[in-house]
């Protein structure tokens, strides 16, 4: 685990992250749930916060791919934590599988990362979701965390403002394995580079990836040499 932020913490799940936010009320709440059989680590990286796993009381996910939701049910049967998630992917989360179709990113480690990662028609244990949200809206967990509807590499992939503008958690809009790139692997590629543009427009201090390293300060500028913006 290690401090992105004051308040914020980047937790490995086994080649992807999940982010560890406390509120100003004391509550934590986990962005992603990684890979199956992980829980260990989240609940390692509460009780290194000096708090209990009970102390987790909201599971918030960019998206519904077996990487970002493995561990989802095991954490919620021992913490109890709500859940949020875009509609479009709680179908898939209460399914627990098969995930849609997803063409690999240009370049040799996304393509490389793909075929690793990649297996669509694995299942998990299914994870049911409490919430639904959508784009626009401030979610009351952890100060507002503000959904931004981000399409592309998930049809319900959503990303996450936290507390006005201090940390953008870009989810698999993008990664930042080798620099700012694209994630392994798009549903739908036109919308993934709208998506893109779309939060490389935004304001914001820091930020988290799904995979990849985090980016304390000055991220949206490195964001916008990326992938351009959409003003």
């Amino acid at each position: 685990m290690k401090e992105i932020i004051e308040k914020a913490w980047l937790v490995p799940l086994g080649f992807v992250n999940g982010v560890l936010l406390e509120g100003d009320d004391g509550g934590l709440v986990l962005i992603d749930a990684g890979f199956p059989k992980h829980e260990a680590a989240i609940f390692d990286a509460v009780t290194a916060l000096g708090r209990q796993p009970e102390d987790l009381r909201h599971l918030v996910f960019t998206h519904a791919h077996p990487d970002h939701i493995g561990s989802a049910a095991a954490v919620i049967q021992r913490t109890g934590a709500e859940t949020w998630m875009h509609p479009t992917d709680t179908p898939i989360a209460a399914s627990g599988g098969p995930f849609r179709p997803m063409r690999p990113s240009p370049g040799l480690p996304q393509r490389i990362g793909y075929r690793v990662f990649w297996r669509p028609n694995e299942s998990v244990t299914p994870v049911h979701i409490d919430h639904e949200i959508d784009d626009g809206e401030t979610l009351p967990v952890a100060g507002g965390l503000q959904v931004i509807h981000t399409p592309g590499h998930a049809a319900g992939h959503v990303s996450l403002m936290w507390q006005g503008d201090r940390m953008l958690i870009v989810g698999d809009v993008g990664s930042n394995v080798a620099g700012v790139n694209d994630p392994l692997g798009f549903e739908n590629r036109e919308l993934g580079r709208h998506s893109q543009r779309r939060l490389a427009s935004l304001n914001f201090q820091a930020a988290a990836f799904g995979h990849g390293r985090a980016i304390p300060r000055d991220a949206a500028a490195r964001m916008r040499r990326a992938w351009g913006s959409s003003t």
